[in-house]
């Protein structure tokens, strides 16, 4: 009997923490709009259980106020007042990490941001991220040793949701624009969280249906 508790608790665990990092999945739940059984077996497929039953229990248990529903909360009203930009013919390139590479870059990035043109630096584990319009490609490699470019991705698109100073209070906006997006089937090159804006980069494609799924949501 002790076993059977056991795995029980386990598995609810599990389908806890499966539908924490799943908040479309999680929305349904709290809105009671999905169907238990539908949800329990898409989640026996992607965490391999079999315990369906335990799975469909977990469901009903996870808890209704943990985390509102982002429609119960102040994200929509937020992204009511917020408004979407975008920017063509982006690049991302990605260099090794050091001092070097960055005293490498400090002049560009400086002439960049004198000339008000895109120039985004982010630094990460295993390197820098510099997001620059694909015409200043040429001048962010020049200073560079060739060892030293990791990566250069072109023909991306920077969509930037801008909303009121309150963002920087309000829970949920990154996960709710992210989730919308991914349910789409847009794939998110880079997403990034900055005060006002939350930015996206996304392949030059996908720019039209980003478009009209982040237009709804705004509404």
């Amino acid at each position: 009997m002790a076993k059977v508790t056991e795995d029980a608790a386990s598995v609810a665990r599990r389908v806890r923490d499966y539908l924490d990092g799943h908040p479309v999945v999680g929305d349904a739940i709290r809105l009671r709009i999905g169907n238990y059984s539908a949800i329990a077996r898409r989640i026996a497929v992607d965490l391999e259980l079999k315990q369906l039953d335990a799975i469909v229990a977990a469901c009903r248990r996870y808890p209704k106020g943990r985390g509102e529903s982002f429609r119960e909360t102040g994200v929509l009203r937020l992204l009511k007042k917020s408004r979407i930009e975008t920017r063509t013919k982006v690049a991302a390139i990605t260099v090794s990490q050091g001092a070097d590479v960055l005293q490498r870059l400090g002049d560009v990035v400086e002439e960049l941001l004198d000339e008000n043109s895109l120039c985004r630096v982010i630094q990460v584990s295993r390197g820098v991220v510099v997001i620059v319009d694909e015409d200043s490609v040429a001048r962010v490699l020049r200073p560079l040793r060739e060892t030293q470019v990791l990566s250069v991705r072109k023909n991306l698109t920077e969509l930037a949701v801008t909303s009121p100073e309150s963002v920087e209070e309000t829970p949920g906006l990154l996960t709710l624009l992210t989730g919308v997006l991914s349910a789409r089937g847009i794939n998110i090159v880079e997403a990034m969280s900055c005060f006002t804006d939350t930015i996206f980069l996304l392949d030059r494609d996908d720019l039209n249906p980003a478009l009209e799924v982040l237009s709804k949501t705004l509404q």
